[in-house]
């Protein structure tokens, strides 16, 4: 799997636009886009299911491993894995940055979404 360029990673932090499309049960069709909110830590995209564990995109996301995502106008073939627990905190942090004071912030750093928590690289 590649990674985010620089220039890819600054309009992602900015943008408030990511729509995600993990790939359905056949391996080839896109799911419907949903919009989620996004951030960036260190280099990585990341992104969370406001229902945690019963979000049926985090589902597919996750058996699937694959999809696309639009963000900034643009289209990008990806991969999805759980982030890794060591960024759980800078996650949190970003989320409250650029997403407050939303009243849906709060919600998104419970255990649920927190737990649920998943890393966006573009594929090759």
């Amino acid at each position: 799997m590649s990674t985010w360029d620089q220039a890819q990673l600054h309009t992602f932090a900015a943008a408030d636009d990511l729509h995600i499309a993990p790939l359905r049960e056949d391996g080839l069709t896109y799911g419907t886009p949903t919009w989620i909110w996004s951030v960036v830590v260190d280099g990585d995209l990341y992104v969370r299911p406001y229902n945690g564990p019963a979000s049926r995109w985090y589902q597919a996301a996750m058996t699937q491993k694959a999809g696309r995502i639009r963000i900034t106008g643009t289209d990008h073939d990806v991969g999805f894995a759980p982030a890794d627990e060591s960024v759980l905190d800078a996650v949190d942090g970003a989320y409250r940055i650029k997403y407050e004071p939303s009243p849906y912030i709060e919600p998104m750093l419970r255990s649920g979404p927190r737990s649920t928590t998943v890393r966006v690289r573009p594929v090759a």
